[in-house]
């Protein structure tokens, strides 16, 4: 006997699977296999392409060398990124901020003010203290142009 459970059903109640043909929406092609991968006419190309036959390149120590010469690692200096984005910002917002007080389309460069502003938060070589700077000035500058936008469409409204 053996130790695994049994089923208490009958085994006339056990449902069985049934298995559906394929509704007659669905084409099968000509010629197409019974199984995938496995075609009735036998396999007519190769499965991949030619492939090239290229010497290996090894990498590794000189065995040629004598053993007083001390291998030391090629240093490369690092990239630094020196670049600096938060004066940039600066200069946009005040620029934007000066325009802003006497028409409104300096809003393009205010939103890039604001948008260099908040990248060069982001950057941990910035000067944190300009990009605050920069960010304040290029949000005013967007508020006052709005508020000039939105005073010349109601004086547009006006006129028609």
């Amino acid at each position: 006997m053996s130790d695994l459970p049994q089923d208490p059903r009958p085994r006339d109640s056990v449902p069985r699977a049934r298995v559906e043909r394929a509704s007659g929406q669905v084409e099968r092609p000509a010629g197409a296999a019974r199984l995938p991968g496995v075609p009735r006419e036998g396999y007519t190309k190769l499965p991949t392409g030619p492939v090239g036959i290229e010497p290996v390149v090894v990498s590794g120590p000189d065995l040629d060398r004598s053993e007083d010469d001390t291998w030391e690692p090629a240093v490369e200096p690092a990239a630094v990124d020196d670049t600096r984005l938060a004066p940039w910002a600066l200069l946009a917002a005040i620029v934007a901020l000066v325009a802003s007080f006497f028409v409104g389309w300096g809003i393009p460069v205010a939103v890039v003010a604001v948008i260099a502003a908040i990248m060069s938060l982001r950057r941990p070589v910035e000067n944190r203290a300009i990009a605050r700077w920069a960010l304040v000035l290029g949000l005013c500058a967007t508020v006052y142009s709005l508020g000039w936008l939105v005073w010349a469409g109601m004086q547009f409204e006006r006129l028609g």
